[in-house]
């Protein structure tokens, strides 16, 4: 999804670094293969996750909501030496695609993927991690940013997208709206006034929150 207009996102992808080979392979199978292909995180998003990554240089990252890998490898390429990345995916048909592209991007040895529901493994895992990626089912973002806040380190990063959910959260409130849309608001209410954190949203493809715990 995304809110800018055509016009304007080819201007920003001609004037952003390329995605690799692997990356541009992952995003044409998506798009001939899975139902909603646009849940890809793409070249601009994905170039945007790899430089926060690249800057925060971290040990330990989650991801819940591998969907099909794409995002998965940009986060692994500012990871540690000995860093390491657990991704979580509910659709366990995706699995066998996704440690394909782990592989052939060179990364299967840095990524530990996880299938079955989010709300349940992460807190089995017992990590601290330094930067966490959350897109996964809008429903329940309010519980993954509960968790994600539990097992973060002070300074730590957390990465949200689709907080703006295709513009839906400014629609008035005389207007009906979608459940999905009624959970990114509180979602997006909720950062907003936690006060651990500091926060910044920003309009990039339908919305991204950068959120640090600063205590």
């Amino acid at each position: 999804m995304s809110i800018i207009e055509a016009e304007i996102e080819k201007y920003i992808a001609q004037h952003s670094s390329s995605a690799s080979s692997v990356l541009q392979k992952i995003e044409r199978e998506t798009y001939l293969k899975t139902i909603y292909p646009r849940m890809i995180s793409g070249q601009i998003q994905g170039r945007f996750i790899s430089m926060i990554s690249n800057m925060l240089k971290p040990l330990h990252i989650l991801e819940i909501g591998t969907f099909t890998g794409y995002s998965a490898i940009c986060l692994t390429e500012g990871m540690k030496e000995n860093g390491q990345l657990h991704t979580i995916e509910i659709n366990e048909e995706l699995k066998d695609q996704n440690l394909k592209y782990f592989k052939e991007a060179g990364v299967a040895d840095k990524i530990t993927a996880h299938i079955g529901n989010a709300l349940d493994i992460i807190p089995k895992l017992g990590i601290q991690f330094d930067l966490i990626f959350i897109d996964a089912d809008k429903i329940n973002y309010c519980k993954y940013f509960d968790l994600s806040m539990n097992c973060m380190k002070k300074g730590g990063f957390i990465l949200v997208d689709n907080v703006l959910w295709n513009g839906k959260v400014v629609l008035s409130p005389s207007k009906k709206i979608d459940k999905d849309t009624v959970a990114i608001k509180e979602f997006n209410e909720k950062v907003q006034d936690d006060e651990r954190v500091e926060n910044v949203m920003i309009p990039l493809r339908d919305g991204m929150t950068l959120i640090q715990k600063i205590c």
